[in-house]
C-alpha cells in the first residue's frame, strides 16, 4: 500500500510540474489573448501624465501580441509615490497591471525617503514617452517675472506630493542656488496646480513639464499669463532658447553634480513601469509594443493633435539611468537627500 501510495504521489507531483512547465511555456500572444491588461496613472485625471497614459492606452494593445484589452485607471497620492509602492508590492505580477509614475519617484529611496517601499532596480521599466525639459513659471501679477527675482522674493507655488517634480525641484532650487520658493503641497495632481494659480491660491507652478505646459495651457505662455522663469533638465528645448538652463546657474562643481543628479531623471519624463518578476517574455513583449506604439501613425497623429511631445526612451534605457543613479557616491547622494527633505 505504501510503495503505491507512493506512486500516486509521483504521478500527482509529475503531473504539477507538467501544468507548471505548460503554463510557463504559453507563449505572450496565447497568455494576452482575451485579456485586460490595467494602466494606472499615479495622478489625478486630466493632467499631463494622465493625458499621456490614455493615449499609449489607446494604440498600445494592437501591438501586443494577444491584442488584449487595455483600461486606465487614476491612483494618485504622494506624487505618485502611491501608485509606485502599489506597482512594487501589491499588482498582479503576470503582466496584467503597469503604470506611469512621476519621474522622481525612482530616486526617492536613493534620496532617503522612508515612504518608498521599493528597490527601484527590480522594477521592469517598460518605457518613457518623453525626454522632458520642465519649467517653473509665475502667475502674471505675483511680481516675478524671472529668474533672478526668485532670489530676492517669495514665490509660493503649488506641489503634489513630497516625492513630486512640484515639491523637489523648488525645493533643491532653494537649497543649491538660494531661490524663495514656498510651496504649498497636498493637490491630487498637476491640473489642480493649475487651477490653483486662477483661483490665487497659488502664485506660480514649478517643475511643470514644458511639453504639458504646450498641450494644456499653450495660451498662458503666448498671452503672459504665466512667465517662465528656468528651464529644469540637462539641457534647453528648443522652444524656449532664451530662457535659462538650470545647469548654467550652477556656480561650483559640487552645485553642478547635485543639479545633474537630481535632473537626470527628466531623461525618463514619462516612464511606465511593470512590477518586478514579470516573466521576461511578456516584459519583452511590452516594451516591444511599447517602442512600436511611439512609431504608430495614428499615435502619432493624436499625439501632434493634442500637441503631446514624444521622444521615447526604451525600457532597457530606463533600467541602465537607474542603475547608475543608484551607483553615485554616498556622499553626495546623501548632500541631494538633506537639501530635498521637507523642513
Amino acid at each position: 500500500m505504501r510503495a503505491r501510495h507512493w506512486g500516486a504521489t509521483a504521478v500527482a507531483v509529475t503531473s504539477l510540474g507538467l501544468g507548471a512547465s505548460l503554463a510557463h511555456a504559453e507563449s505572450p500572444a496565447e497568455f494576452y489573448k482575451g485579456k485586460t491588461i490595467e494602466v494606472y496613472v499615479g495622478y489625478s485625471a486630466g493632467g499631463g501624465y494622465d493625458v499621456y497614459g490614455r493615449m499609449l492606452a489607446r494604440h498600445m494593445g494592437k501591438h501586443i501580441p494577444g491584442n488584449p484589452t487595455m483600461v486606465v485607471k487614476n491612483m494618485e497620492g504622494a506624487g505618485s509615490l502611491r501608485l509606485a509602492n502599489w506597482i512594487y508590492n501589491a499588482a498582479p505580477k503576470d503582466g496584467t497591471a503597469f503604470g506611469i509614475i512621476g519621474r522622481g519617484a525612482a530616486f526617492d529611496p536613493l534620496f532617503g525617503n522612508k515612504a518608498a517601499q521599493f528597490d527601484a532596480n527590480k522594477y521592469n521599466w517598460i518605457g518613457s514617452m518623453n525626454n522632458e525639459v520642465s519649467v517653473c513659471v509665475s502667475w502674471k501679477d505675483s511680481g516675478v517675472t524671472k529668474f533672478e527675482d526668485l532670489l530676492e522674493k517669495e514665490l509660493v507655488v503649488g506641489g503634489t506630493g513630497p516625492s513630486a517634480d512640484t515639491d523637489q525641484f523648488p525645493r533643491i532650487l532653494n537649497g543649491v542656488l538660494g531661490t524663495k520658493f514656498k510651496i504649498i503641497s497636498g493637490y491630487p495632481g498637476g491640473n489642480d496646480v493649475s487651477l490653483a494659480m486662477q483661483r490665487g491660491e497659488v502664485k506660480g507652478r514649478c517643475g511643470w513639464s514644458w511639453s504639458s505646459v504646450v498641450a494644456t495651457q499653450e495660451q498662458w505662455y503666448k498671452d503672459k499669463t504665466i512667465n517662465v522663469l528656468v528651464q529644469l533638465s540637462l539641457n534647453k528645448h528648443e522652444d524656449l532658447p532664451h530662457v535659462p538652463l538650470i545647469m548654467d546657474l550652477a556656480k561650483t562643481k559640487e552645485q553642478k553634480q547635485i543639479l545633474r543628479l537630481v535632473f537626470a531623471r527628466q531623461v525618463m519624463g514619462r516612464p511606465f513601469v511593470a512590477p518586478p518578476d514579470v516573466p521576461a517574455d511578456r516584459v519583452a513583449a511590452l516594451r516591444k509594443a511599447f517602442m512600436d506604439t511611439m512609431k504608430d501613425k495614428e499615435f502619432l497623429a493624436e499625439a501632434e493633435k493634442a500637441k503631446l511631445e514624444v521622444q521615447p526612451v526604451s525600457g532597457e534605457a530606463l533600467q541602465n539611468i537607474i542603475k547608475e543613479a543608484y551607483e553615485v557616491s554616498p556622499d553626495l547622494a546623501q548632500k541631494t537627500a538633506d537639501l530635498l527633505k521637507v523642513k
